[in-house]
């Protein structure tokens, strides 16, 4: 049987699956790029949606270079 929070990770799950340090990820959240929902004092992360943000995310510190259209 499934348990209810199998769709979701911790924040420290989640930290460790990005390679980023767990208050790098609360920062994330708080800046909402991140979505997750508090329970019980702790963030859980809707894994569907942690795996989209994943894809696309890089850990490198710093500003990203930014493409531009010729």
């Amino acid at each position: 049987m499934a348990e209810p929070f199998d769709n979701y990770l911790d924040l420290i799950e989640a930290a460790r699956e990005l390679g980023i340090h767990p208050q790098s990820l609360r920062r994330l959240i708080k800046q909402k790029k991140v979505p997750a929902i508090m329970f019980a004092g702790k963030y859980l992360i809707p894994r569907d949606q942690f795996e989209m943000f994943k894809a696309t995310y890089d850990p490198r510190p710093g500003r990203k270079p930014v493409r531009r259209l010729l």
